[in-house]
């Protein structure tokens, strides 16, 4: 593994804009993150020295900017990467899960020969929120005769209770920043 990168405090670089996508939240905006490879490389090295006594066969990433995470961890962990994507998108034969969102129900999928069963999986996305998203991608996971080594994220919007959530069902969870209602 290369030099450590320094420390960066993300909750500088990350953007904030209220009333987006509607009126009321405040959309916090992971892209200037994306964009500094000081940053990328920061999030890499805190995962790796978090996970690394983990034993970590291959990372997912969860549409679309759990890709970006996903790989990064990746290539720290020298493995491959898994993508859980919306309906639709994956070719092949795909296991699918249903999952509440604000105002309705959404479905992700992943490719039934992505991974081999027994393989230790690292989740990563950009936020958690309200935790349904990552539990889906957790039962994917499991479904594939798969153990989830834990998850990864960068924002954690503590408020909506989805990381606690994930930790009641016995899940190591890793927030990066984690804003509190504010």
């Amino acid at each position: 593994m290369e030099a450590k990168a320094k420390q960066i405090n993300l909750r500088d670089i990350i953007a904030n804009y209220p009333d987006f996508p509607k009126q009321g939240i405040l959309f916090r905006d992971i892209n200037p993150v994306f964009k500094r490879n000081d940053a990328l490389n920061y999030i890499a090295d805190e995962f790796y020295r978090i996970y690394n006594k983990s034993k970590v066969d291959m990372v997912a990433g969860i549409e679309s900017r759990g890709f970006i995470i996903a790989t990064a961890l990746a290539l720290r962990f020298g493995s491959g990467i898994l993508m859980i994507r919306k309906a639709g998108k994956l070719p092949g034969r795909t296991l699918k899960k249903s999952y509440d969102i604000e105002y309705g129900t959404a479905i992700m999928e992943i490719q039934q020969n992505a991974v081999d069963k027994g393989n230790n999986i690292l989740i990563a996305d950009d936020l958690i929120a309200t935790g349904g998203t990552a539990e889906a991608a957790a039962q994917l996971i499991k479904e594939l005769g798969c153990n989830v080594a834990g998850f990864a994220f960068i924002i954690e919007l503590s408020d909506l209770k989805g990381a606690d959530r994930l930790r009641k069902m016995g899940y190591n969870v890793e927030s990066l920043v984690t804003f509190h209602g504010d």
